[in-house]
């Protein structure tokens, strides 16, 4: 079912109307409608088609999966496509959900292509100020913009959050490089994800506040600005993250190779205090004479050789911090 909206002068007279009554809206030039539907079907969107005179190339576009961000310009209508996001902070995995919008004169039409596209939340933004619902169209858009916009803005700071922890195991007294090696692969696919849908929206919103689109009220320009604002900042912060995931990774391979020379270090000087007493009694293991051989002095001789060489590369190692 389809979930509508009218406003006559800035005021709500009547929701959840059926389509067809759409056009019959429209003919009074002080009202402004709007219209979202869910995964519909094509006997949907033609009745919406028909009332508004959607072009049929955007009708196409709006039941594909996986548009890129967009702003499409038609002779009666704009078409727009963007993504809204949200991070699960325990695996760090990015979800998206599409949702495209025709944008006429008088009325917004969003088709969202999954019910996990909050459109309430949309919804309670302009019920949150009333005071601007004077402006129709532009009104309503810019709560979808903001809407959409400040869902990235939050999981770039819930990711950068979460490398921030990331960073804080890197130096942690006890490893942690599985857990490491899969978040940091995790965060990188999310950003890269995210890069995808919020990149372009610095061009989609450039390109609605422009004049000759006649879609922006002067009064509702700030408030675009700010929405552009925000694309700018949420745009260069994901640019960041993606190099400080990658200073990450690379300075874990580092931590990974200093501890394994360490290892190695420890290991080779623990080899050669060993060998020492192993090449003593190798030697008077001898089935030869020698000095000593058979005699309580050699015996003594070579455990007092042993203890001393020992100790002497024990306290050498231990001094250069090789042990």
């Amino acid at each position: 079912m389809a979930s509508t909206r009218a406003y006559r002068n800035g005021a709500l007279v009547d929701e959840n109307f059926d389509v067809e009554k759409v056009s019959d809206y429209l003919e009074d030039p002080a009202c402004t409608v709007w219209v979202d539907v869910c995964a519909p079907d094509a006997q949907e969107l033609h009745a919406i088609a028909e009332e508004l005179s959607l072009h049929a190339l955007a009708l196409e576009d709006a039941v594909t999966e996986r548009e890129r961000p967009k702003l499409d310009r038609y002779e009666t209508h704009l078409f727009l496509t963007m993504y809204d996001a949200d991070l699960d902070t325990t695996t760090g995995r990015l979800e998206t959900q599409e949702v495209a919008a025709f944008v006429t004169k008088q009325a917004l039409v969003t088709v969202r292509k999954t019910e996990r596209f909050a459109i309430e939340h949309v919804v309670q933004r302009w019920d949150a100020s009333p005071d601007l619902a004077v402006h129709g169209v532009s009104f309503l858009l810019h709560g979808l913009l903001d809407h959409v916009v400040d869902s990235h803005f939050e999981a770039v700071q819930q990711l950068d959050d979460a490398i921030e922890g990331l960073e804080d195991m890197l130096f942690d007294d006890v490893p942690h490089d599985i857990e490491v090696q899969r978040r940091s692969f995790q965060m990188r696919k999310s950003l890269v994800l995210l890069r995808r849908v919020v990149v372009p929206m610095r061009e989609v919103v450039n390109a609605i506040m422009r004049r000759d689109l006649k879609v922006v009220d002067p009064e509702m320009t700030p408030y675009y600005q700010d929405v552009y604002d925000h694309v700018l900042r949420a745009t260069d912060w994901t640019e960041s993250l993606r190099d400080l995931v990658t200073t990450i990774l690379e300075t874990h391979l580092t931590i990974q190779g200093n501890r394994l020379n360490t290892i190695m270090k420890k290991v080779t000087s623990w080899a050669a205090v060993i060998a020492v007493p192993t090449a003593v009694t190798g030697f008077y293991g001898q089935n030869v004479p020698y000095p000593g051989f058979g005699e309580p002095f050699g015996f003594w001789t070579s455990t007092i050789v042993t203890v001393l060489v020992s100790t002497a590369l024990y306290l050498a190692f231990r001094r250069r911090d090789w042990i």
